[in-house]
């Protein structure tokens, strides 16, 4: 909804109805993200076509793209990054570190590979589809088409939004340390800026950076950093999208990584983020099925420098992602200090 500044309307694809864009669109087209012929629909009705989930038809959006419908990110690229084992060797062929392949599979593995952390190649999102093993009782594996990695003991799991336009010119976002939630393996908490030394986040940025030039994007990108123990910097993976990791951008940067991301596809300059303040950005994840209920929201629009964003979700299920909001104050450590009151009291629960 901040993007309307910029003189932009908007058609959405959704296969809900009630998606948190319905409300904020001219028109919402209602179906699957692989109906070619709903893609196709779109494709018609607009200038531009982009996303922000990689689970969409590739195959199709490719098509269209080769008979001359602008798509950005690339599906070119969306293709590589929709499977974790192309991406992780597209930076190995550009030079860039990660953490090292196991060649085995399930069957061959022994005790001395163990801990390892196996990866669904396609299809993983918020925490599903990564498994760290630590036994080889088969009940633990993933199913599918997975690979392996060596497990890295990382002191910080760090992100840095990156925003790359059509000729090239880019935009760094600091860097952000992410905090999980140790049961869902999701990305809970977000510090901006990271607790990391200048000479550290200039590094993260500087691999960011080259990672989006890797794979020549347009659009805005999350790029998720592994610091090791030994203070090494590791490529985890890219989303070619607005990231969970850039979201506190909407209070904290004067140009959200929303407005710089459709400035990319757009075509139109890009601008500096302008960061003005640090801030936490925490998930709202839902408890419970049913009917989304808020609880708590009196006393936490009472906090100075809490902002809220809903989703529009209007079912809620355990562990879903039901909205966010951000605490901006005068250090990260301080907004980290309000966030976790906060979470004391504002739940989203099913009735």
């Amino acid at each position: 909804y901040r993007t309307k500044k910029l003189g932009l309307s908007f058609v959405a694809l959704d296969p809900d109805p009630h998606c948190g864009a319905a409300s904020l669109v001219e028109e919402l087209l209602v179906g699957s993200l692989h109906d070619e012929a709903k893609l196709r629909e779109l494709a018609g009705k607009v200038d531009v076509l982009t996303y922000d989930i990689e689970h969409v038809g590739v195959e199709t959006l490719s098509r269209l793209e080769s008979e001359g419908v602008k798509v950005f990110p690339s599906p070119r690229i969306l293709a590589v990054l929709q499977d974790k084992a192309k991406q992780k060797n597209l930076y190995v062929q550009h030079g860039l570190p990660v953490a090292p392949f196991v060649q085995k599979k399930a069957s061959e593995l022994t005790e001395a590979d163990l801990p390892i952390v196996q990866k669904s190649r396609k299809g993983g999102y918020d925490g599903r589809g990564v498994a760290v093993l630590r036994s080889l009782d088969q009940k633990q594996f993933l199913t599918g088409d997975t690979f392996f990695e060596e497990y890295i003991p990382f002191e910080r799991e760090l992100a840095v939004m990156v925003a790359r336009g059509q000729e090239g010119q880019t935009v760094v976002y600091p860097v952000v340390e992410m905090l999980f939630d140790p049961e869902l393996n999701i990305c809970d908490e977000v510090l901006a800026p990271a607790r990391v030394s200048p000479e550290l986040a200039q590094r993260a940025s500087t691999l960011a950076l080259e990672a989006v030039r890797a794979v020549e994007g347009v659009g805005v990108f999350g790029v998720e950093l592994f610091l090791t123990r030994e203070g090494k910097l590791l490529v985890n993976e890219m989303a070619p999208r607005p990231h969970n990791s850039g979201h506190y951008t909407m209070e904290s940067c004067r140009v959200c990584q929303f407005e710089n991301h459709l400035r990319a596809v757009c075509g139109l300059p890009l601008a500096e983020p302008g960061f003005f303040t640090p801030a936490v950005m925490a998930n709202l994840l839902g408890s419970g099925s049913g009917k989304t209920v808020v609880k708590g929201l009196e006393q936490a629009l009472a906090l100075e420098g809490f902002s809220l964003h809903l989703y529009g979700k209007d079912q809620c299920r355990p562990g879903r992602k039901m909205g966010h909001f951000t605490i901006i104050a005068a250090t990260s450590e301080e907004a980290l200090e309000t966030c976790r009151r906060v979470k004391q009291y504002l739940k989203v629960t099913g009735a």
